[in-house]
């Protein structure tokens, strides 16, 4: 008896700790601020195993309404996290918001169907869903095994215009959503909670794991200097753990990097390299720095000297 019940404990500190949710007790979420909860994403590529739970999602609840910021990286997520809602209120899911178009921030957005919530996301969300569809289908459907069973492709009804802000009510919890230029995609969303000075930064911002470049070098350059001056309590990251004091780290952390590969891309390309030299060689010390390198530095660096190589 003593053993199985070792064996037993075993297997449940195993798969809390490798990012494998057998069913949604060991699907937690964490309170950063008053009335503020996430759940951190697993450093790790998307998987049956893992159910596609490799970003930070999670909600904000209000005195008439809770909001959910990302609604995970597959159906079963978006149940688990749903699940995890109910734990903590029973105040209706009256909004889903969707920081951009990845699929591990938006394949659970099925799961709040039954809510009947406003979906809300930047105005150049619908066409990037749309241009990406197909290959998500096939892709994450094989990837994700029965956790992608239920996804489905939901598009914002309601949409923030670039560079500028729309503010909504969860009951005496103002938020304000703000759609952005170009840079980790052309369609990031913010959303400040005002109460508690709390950002959920979507991926413009990735602590530890390695950001990964969809949209413009110099645009995130730019964003991630916007960010870094604003005046803020907590700040959740797209990746990474949230926190109160790491995220100005964080954020000079992607800085470097991305400035580190901005500068020396351009001057391969004033010497004429091509993008195989810049591949192979530019960036190569940030690896100490970064999980999951060695999957996503090659692409950065090739997105970047295609954007840079036209300036």
């Amino acid at each position: 008896m003593k053993i199985a019940i070792a064996v037993t404990l075993s297997f449940v500190m195993l798969l809390f700790f490798s990012g494998c949710y057998a069913d949604s007790a060991a699907y937690r979420v964490s309170e950063i601020a008053s009335g503020i909860y996430y759940h951190q994403g697993a450093h790790e590529e998307a998987s049956e195993k893992n159910i596609g739970a490799i970003a930070n999602v999670g909600f904000i609840i209000g005195d008439r309404c809770v909001a959910v910021i990302d609604s995970g990286g597959s159906f079963r997520e978006g149940s688990y996290l749903r699940q995890a809602i109910k734990q903590h209120s029973d105040l209706p899911i009256c909004y889903v918001i969707n920081t951009h178009v990845h699929p591990d921030h938006m394949f659970g957005n099925a799961a709040f169907k039954q809510d009947h919530p406003e979906y809300i996301g930047h105005e150049k969300l619908p066409s990037a869903l749309t241009a990406r569809q197909v290959y998500f289908a096939q892709t994450f459907k094989e990837i994700l095994g029965e956790a992608y069973t239920g996804t489905e492709f939901i598009s914002p009804t309601t949409m923030v215009n670039i560079d500028q802000s729309i503010t909504i009510d969860l009951g005496n919890r103002p938020l304000t959503l703000t759609a952005y230029t170009t840079a980790h995609t052309d369609h990031d969303l913010t959303v400040l909670d005002h109460n508690t000075k709390t950002l959920w930064t979507g991926d413009l911002l990735f602590i530890e794991r390695i950001p990964v470049l969809d949209g413009s070098i110099n645009g995130w350059i730019q964003t991630m200097q916007q960010l870094k001056a604003m005046e803020l309590n907590h700040v959740i990251p797209g990746h990474g753990p949230a926190s109160s004091d790491q995220w100005q780290q964080g954020l000079s952390n992607q800085l470097r990097y991305f400035t580190v590969l901005r500068d020396k891309i351009r001057t391969v390309i004033a010497d004429f390299g091509t993008i195989e030299e810049a591949s192979n060689r530019v960036g190569n010390e940030e690896q100490p720095y970064w999980e999951l390198f060695e999957y996503y530095h090659r692409r950065n660096v090739t997105a970047s000297f295609v954007e840079l190589e036209w300036e």
